[in-house]
């Protein structure tokens, strides 16, 4: 009995300390609610500031620092990274890149956007066509039945651009892209 009061009792101690010890989670401004790396181990893991709510009681519960909306839950991810490595991180946190399925979930990630920047840049979606040219797909596998695709978009400019981006130009439309650009991205999972 006491070794299994002091394994719980370790593994507490573990957590607490891991989570109080997040890297650069304070440097960077606007990462609160926020998923960040932990460098040394390679996890990604959620930031959430206490006191903030980012649920909507009215559709679904969402793990702390994810948004919900439309039952869904979304998370915008600061660091930059390629759109498979962005994949990547969004599958180890239970979800994928994000899939848009109409202008008022673009609109509810484009605010997530600016609400964590302050700004509209550039960030990855789930949206690819690598498989095939100009045969886009959602990386979580549902339909891609909407898009926002800029003027003259998606064009392969030069080639291989496969991997789709919101908030491109003024008009913060869609963009193809390649995929080894450095850019922050948006989460999403079930509720």
């Amino acid at each position: 009995m006491k070794t299994l009061t002091l394994s719980a009792l370790l593994c507490a101690m573990m957590a607490l300390t891991r989570a109080a010890a997040l890297p650069d989670a304070e440097d960077e401004p606007g990462t609160e609610g926020t998923a960040v790396q932990d460098t040394e181990a390679g996890n990604w893991t959620d930031s959430f500031t206490p006191g903030e709510s980012h649920t909507d009681k009215r559709s679904v519960s969402c793990p702390s620092g994810w948004t919900a909306f439309n039952d869904r839950c979304f998370l915008y991810v600061p660091r930059s990274t390629s759109w498979a490595v962005a994949e990547r991180n969004c599958m180890s946190m239970g979800g994928h890149l994000a899939s848009v399925h109409n202008i008022q979930e673009y609109h509810q990630i484009q605010t997530l956007i600016s609400s964590a920047t302050h700004y509209q840049g550039l960030t990855w979606i789930g949206g690819s066509d690598g498989q095939q040219e100009y045969y886009w797909f959602w990386s979580d596998g549902t339909s891609f039945d909407f898009s926002q695709w800029c003027p003259g978009e998606p064009n392969n400019y030069l080639g291989h651009q496969n991997c789709a981006v919101v908030n491109h130009s003024d008009q913060k439309c869609w963009d193809d892209v390649w995929c080894d650009w450095q850019l922050p991205s948006v989460c999403v999972r079930n509720g």
